[in-house]
């Protein structure tokens, strides 16, 4: 309601039919989807684990990514963690639910966070995860570090291949807390936005070289330049 109020106040106006009152009216906010379903990027990365997106990322979804993670517009966060929510129950869906489900979330450049004053998707991932945990165990894990890699805007899937390569890594600190308190679990990785899948596919790969291979990666949307099929 605080929220509502402020928004109210600085005469927000909603990203996705510019209508006064709200950054998300409710007319606009219950046109969202409500249901995941994969989406593999064109080309897919090799050994890619099944990415799951609930929206597209356009119009009033790709507004609300970019103010959560460039303007600094916090509040989004409930709306875009509903969405990640979404994808992580498919992703998880028909796996043991007695087995805790660990979502990594992808991590941002080194100072970034710091720049922002905010990691936005530490934040997504854990506002996706207080909506799944009513319904089955899950934890964040955020045991996945950036070593830094270049600006990815303007890359091709190639360059973005290439420029994420080797990037990431998982600290052994981290690693042990994990694993005192978790010896089992689904590790599933969860991105705001999967573009061309290199991203999440190098923090899968830093996952993997330490024995945690992830069974899905969870994003709250996909660019359209993707293909349902394999």
């Amino acid at each position: 309601m605080l929220d509502e109020a402020l928004d109210l106040f600085l005469g927000s106006r909603c990203v996705g039919c510019d209508r006064p009152g709200r950054m998300l009216c409710p007319a606009c906010r219950s046109g969202l989807s409500a249901e995941a379903a994969v989406a593999w990027p064109t080309p897919t990365p090799a050994g890619l684990a099944p990415p799951w997106a609930t929206a597209s990322y356009d119009g009033a979804v790709r507004a609300l990514v970019v103010g959560h993670k460039d303007r600094g517009q916090w509040g989004h966060r409930r709306v875009l963690g509903d969405l990640l929510a979404v994808s992580v129950h498919a992703a998880v869906a028909g796996l043991d639910p007695a087995v805790p489900v660990l979502l990594v979330p992808v991590p941002s450049r080194p100072g970034a966070g710091r720049q922002r004053g905010y990691e936005a998707t530490a934040a997504l991932v854990r506002t996706a995860a207080a909506r799944v945990r009513r319904t089955r165990e899950v934890a964040v894990a955020p045991v996945v570090v950036s070593r830094g890699a270049a600006d990815q805007a303007g890359l091709d899937a190639r360059g973005r291949a290439a420029n994420v390569h080797l990037s990431m890594h998982c600290p052994t600190p981290l690693l042990g807390r994990l694993a005192r308190r978790h010896r089992t679990a689904w590790v599933v990785v969860c991105d705001d936005v999967v573009t061309t899948g290199a991203t999440a596919r190098e923090a899968q790969r830093a996952l993997e070289a330490v024995g945690l291979a992830p069974v899905a990666i969870a994003a709250v949307a996909a660019t359209r330049r993707r293909s349902t099929d394999r």
